[in-house]
């Protein structure tokens, strides 16, 4: 491909992002990896190339531009060089005209900024590039890994795991097909680990989706106890026993119907040691990883995860036995899915309290703990450990 197919190709690459952002389709990962399917003659420096600009400008976007064009115009703006490409070559796109629009630059949407309770300066860190992290089974040594993978270093904050090169293909990698690791964001290790869960105890994850957490909480509670692993989304839940398998885990896997989560609970009303809430949530902690679903979320949308949040909160609540706790995670830097979250439910639920969780890593955050990719080098979390009066 020449330089100037190249940005034509980003372009149509963005107009697909821009689309799917507006009516709920795939990311953009997805999105790229079939837009190359379909035109296998493109070489790996190609879409290397391709993939790369169509990035820098999702990043620099902050609002959903109104096309792919101009996201890439307003790219342009900042690189010369790119902008010298827009000649009109064959396969390439067609000069800049005056007045045509340009995707303004900005690190979140307005509504959302005015929203995010985070230092000015901590804001470019919600963009950086995403780290490469895996979780190793407690059993296996991480010099194995480490002797595997040139490159890897220690996942720091005493965690049990690796940070792999950026380019990695953890699935060929030996000790992967083995099961002896996940992979799974230092930040994500460490709010599993503040929930408390301990061999023997009875733990509930009540959305354990496909269950990255679901297999940590495992490996902390050393096969000792009972497990149990629920989600309304069949396709995501139907991914957990697999793992598992590979894993060596053991867990109950319950499927529940939507607003009916309570009927298929009912056996563990008052008998649950812990339950982990890993909360549906807008994912602005993880948008290093996704940067165009700052594009997708809408205040209703918001509106609505708030609302699950506290539905999921409730629905926990009851299944705690007297002197167990609630697990509570979100993978948002908003204080209504955090803080303010954990402080609704405390008020309207006697019989609580809040335990601030110990970790190595994060700042004290109303009742929960919260971290930052620019503060911790992770994704962004908030969680809180909710205990019930004995």
């Amino acid at each position: 491909m020449t330089p100037q197919a190249r940005v034509q190709a980003a372009i149509d690459i963005l107009d697909a992002v821009i689309a799917a952002a507006t009516r709920g389709g795939a990311a953009a990962d997805t999105l790229i990896a079939g837009y190359f399917k379909a035109r296998r003659y493109a070489g790996s420096k190609d879409r290397r190339a391709v993939r790369d600009l169509a990035y820098r400008a999702i990043r620099r976007a902050g609002e959903r531009p109104v096309s792919g064009r101009a996201a890439m115009i307003g790219l342009a703006a900042d690189d010369p060089a790119l902008a010298a490409l827009f000649d009109g070559a064959p396969h390439g796109p067609a000069p800049i005209a005056e007045g045509e629009p340009v995707a303004r630059a900005g690190i979140v949407p307005t509504w959302i900024a005015a929203r995010l309770s985070l230092p000015p300066d901590e804001l470019p860190g919600l963009l950086t590039r995403a780290t490469l992290d895996v979780r190793l089974r407690a059993r296996d040594p991480l010099e194995r890994l480490l002797a595997e993978v040139p490159g890897a270093e220690p996942l720091p904050f005493g965690l049990h795991g690796a940070r792999l090169p950026a380019d990695t293909q953890v699935e060929q990698l030996r000790l992967w097909q083995a099961g002896a690791f996940e992979v799974q964001d230092a930040g994500s290790q460490l709010v599993t680990r503040a929930c408390g869960a301990a061999p023997g105890m009875t733990v509930v994850d009540l959305c354990a989706g496909a269950g990255g957490k679901t297999l940590a909480l495992a490996d902390t509670m050393a096969g000792e106890g009972r497990l149990i692993a629920c989600d309304v989304d069949r396709p995501r839940l139907s991914r957990l026993p697999p793992r598992a398998a590979r894993a060596g885990v053991e867990a109950e896997i319950r499927l529940l119907d939507g607003n009916r989560e309570a009927d298929a609970l009912t056996d563990l009303r008052g008998a649950v040691d812990l339950v982990v809430i890993d909360a549906p949530c807008s994912g602005t902690g993880t948008w290093r990883r996704n940067p165009e679903a700052r594009w997708r979320l809408t205040p209703e949308r918001l509106a609505r995860l708030v609302e699950t949040q506290g539905r999921l909160l409730d629905l926990a609540a009851p299944l705690v036995r007297p002197g167990g706790a609630i697990g509570y995670i979100v993978c948002s830097l908003l204080d209504e899915e955090g803080r303010a979250q954990v402080n609704a439910f405390l008020a309207r639920t006697p019989g609580w309290a809040a335990a601030t969780p110990p970790l190595p890593a994060g700042r004290a955050h109303g009742a929960g703990v919260r971290l930052t990719p620019a503060s911790d080098g992770t994704d962004g979390f908030f969680v809180a450990r909710l205990k019930r009066a004995c």
